[in-house]
């Protein structure tokens, strides 16, 4: 499982210029499984998402978490996250997990950020060609990979 975390303002993702998820201040969540992931890794890799001090205090060091400053969530599947480039110049995603694994996983990271995070929790969609917008907020960006 790998996860880019974006500390953003604001975030919306569009399919058909349909707006089908938009969060203020918060995280932008590109997630992507891989081959060999599975439901084990979810809510250890949540918990340090949903609690990773990224946010400044009043000093503006890093101390605050998602949690504590009540923002929200933008989480986006993202299988391209599993690109190999070592050949070519063409990207080959054989380590990306089949669509339909991958989905139900997606969807039990989503239910897994929703039971600990209070605030909104938005969504891009499985499989479909989306357009995401963000202004990243420092601008802050972190992968996560388990």
């Amino acid at each position: 499982m790998k996860v880019v975390i974006q500390r953003v303002s604001r975030a919306k993702v569009t399919v058909e210029e349909q707006v089908i998820g938009e969060i203020s201040a918060g995280l932008l969540l590109l997630v992507g499984f891989g081959k060999g992931d599975s439901s084990a890794e979810i809510p250890a890799m949540v918990e340090k998402i949903v609690t990773m001090r990224i946010f400044p205090n009043a000093q503006g060091r890093f101390d605050r978490s998602v949690l504590d400053i009540q923002g929200e969530v933008l989480a986006v599947s993202q299988f391209t996250l599993y690109a190999d480039t070592t050949k070519g110049r063409r990207p080959e995603f054989f380590n990306a997990l089949e669509p339909d694994p991958a989905r139900e996983l997606f969807e039990e990271f989503v239910q897994a950020l929703r039971s600990v995070l209070p605030s909104k929790v938005a969504t891009g969609q499985f499989g479909a060609m989306m357009q995401v917008e963000l202004v990243n907020d420092g601008p802050v960006t972190i992968t996560l990979e388990r």
